[in-house]
């Protein structure tokens, strides 16, 4: 008989963020590096520090964007998640959706800017589902737990 899916806590999703964190910060660093080399190279121009810092600001928000919304809608979880042997999954069990991914990535969002109250639901919630994953309709589990329709245990919605 399969196990009902252990839904990751609180150490277990800080820990995967933080490897997060610091890989998203890492190749945007890099791939800001590659392009602040190529520009003059290409164009002749140099870039400003203080006019395109704007637009540096906006490239950030856009990769962080891309990289937690491709990662859960191709793989079902980020380098970070992959680390601590985590996966975003749907009520059902099955891989999310780049729909669902970007809504949660969005909302995740959101639970930082209300000053982090939205993962209060990591902690209180009965399957630790946090705000974003509340409004995208996920929970986080275990890699290693059945999936919920084989322990015969759907995630409620």
């Amino acid at each position: 008989m399969s196990s009902p899916p252990r839904y990751a806590g609180a150490v277990s999703r800080l820990f995967a963020y933080l490897v997060d964190v610091v890989s998203v910060s890492a190749l945007f660093s890099a791939g800001s590096a590659v392009v602040a080399f190529l520009v003059p190279v290409v164009t002749g121009r140099h870039l400003e520090l203080s006019g395109d810092r704007d637009l540096a600001g906006i490239g950030l928000v856009v990769w962080w964007f891309l990289y937690f919304t491709v990662s859960w809608a191709t793989v079902g979880a980020t380098l970070g998640m992959g680390l601590f042997g985590l996966r975003v999954v749907q009520p059902d069990g099955t891989p999310v959706g780049t729909g669902q991914a970007a809504v949660r990535t969005l909302a995740f969002f959101a639970s930082v800017a209300l000053f982090g109250l939205g993962f209060l639901g990591i902690l209180f919630h009965t399957q630790r589902r946090a705000l974003h994953d509340l409004r995208a309709g996920t929970a986080v589990v275990h890699a290693t737990s059945s999936p919920p329709e084989v322990a015969g245990q759907p995630l409620p919605t």
